[in-house]
């Protein structure tokens, strides 16, 4: 098969599963890499992207985002790249570099951030994919390619808000303890907080401690809930779907702050917020330099996921087993496609 043809997994219409399919290599433009994709992880946010959740999504669409490979060719403008670095691709594979959020070395608030993303034209879920060479980061060389993929995406967004906002907090609750949360309380453990892990999942509590968290509590004991009354600085919320907020928000301390990373459903009585002047707001990837920042504070930790590793080939019973929320805790593909 030539060379200027690229094997891939692609959706063909929303909430399909993904077939076999191929397309024409884009062409690279002044700042762009071409990299050969080694092993991509699998996030919600391509499950999401499939069903078009965003609203967003054009089909055929290939995913993919957490992504590890080698340079095969740049671009003509002067750039830091050559062929063979190995390097890591997250959401963001370009911004505008012109907006006003760009200027200020904050890519992931591009005014123009849907065209930002990776997977245009065509994700990871294939051989190669393109990207502008500034946002593809050089991974450690003691960082294996697994670990390297589910940090481009899932470990750039929960250290982000940890260093952002937890700098004078103490006392931090991370809800929910899978692909995101388990990372987060890692992290958080490193920066050196006191980390609570609060999951729908009592049996998750030893494997949360495991990763350094220094408490527990079941999201649905009320009784636990109770007697953490305004307890926390801030709570991290790493989880998708329902949550029940009410009781969540009486464990906050006056003027406390709930950080969405996840993509949770937000329905409460708003008493609490507004009388104890509470705080919700979102936290998106990161920037550049954070990236950076990131991978090394994660290489000298020992942060790492848990991983289950699959063939490129077995996408499809990839996602199936994320949707049944049976993998601990994220996957990550190693690209078995054959020209």
């Amino acid at each position: 098969m030539s060379a200027s043809i690229v094997l891939g997994y692609a959706a063909m219409a929303v909430r399909q599963s993904l077939v076999p399919f191929t397309f024409e290599a884009p062409k690279l433009g002044e700042y762009e890499a071409r990299v050969s994709v080694s092993h991509c992880g699998l996030c919600f946010t391509d499950i999401h992207a499939i069903d078009d959740y965003y609203d967003i999504t054009e089909f055929p669409f290939v995913p993919g985002h957490e992504i590890v490979g080698y340079v095969s060719e740049v671009g003509s403008s002067l750039s830091n790249l050559k062929e063979g670095d190995r390097v890591g691709i997250g959401w963001m594979g370009r911004s505008c570099m012109k907006c006003e959020w760009c200027i200020k070395g904050e890519e992931q608030l591009c005014q123009h951030i849907v065209q930002a993303a990776t997977w245009l034209p065509y994700g990871g879920f294939s051989n190669s994919v393109v990207v502008d060479n500034r946002f593809a980061h050089p991974i450690p060389d003691e960082m294996p390619s697994e670990v390297a993929s589910v940090l481009m995406c899932a470990g750039i967004s929960v250290y982000t808000p940890l260093r952002l906002y937890a700098q004078s907090s103490r006392r931090i609750g991370i809800i929910g303890v899978g692909g995101l949360g388990h990372l987060a309380i890692q992290f958080a453990h490193a920066f050196g907080y006191d980390v609570t892990a609060i999951s729908s999942s009592p049996e998750k509590k030893e494997e949360a401690l495991a990763f350094g968290a220094d408490h527990f509590i079941a999201s649905d004991d009320k009784a636990s809930l109770r007697q953490h009354e305004f307890g926390f600085d801030m709570l991290l919320c790493t989880a998708h779907g329902e949550v029940h907020w009410e009781p969540l928000l009486e464990i906050l301390k006056k003027r406390g702050k709930i950080v969405l990373i996840g993509f949770p459903m937000m329905k409460f009585n708003p008493t609490d917020l507004v009388a104890h002047e509470l705080s919700i707001t979102g936290s998106f990837m990161g920037n550049r330099a954070t990236m950076k920042e990131m991978l090394s504070f994660s290489q000298k930790h020992n942060i790492k996921p848990l991983i289950e590793l699959m063939p490129m080939s077995q996408i499809n019973e990839a996602i199936q087993k994320v949707k049944e929320n049976k993998v601990r805790y994220r996957v990550v593909l190693a690209n078995d496609l054959t020209r």
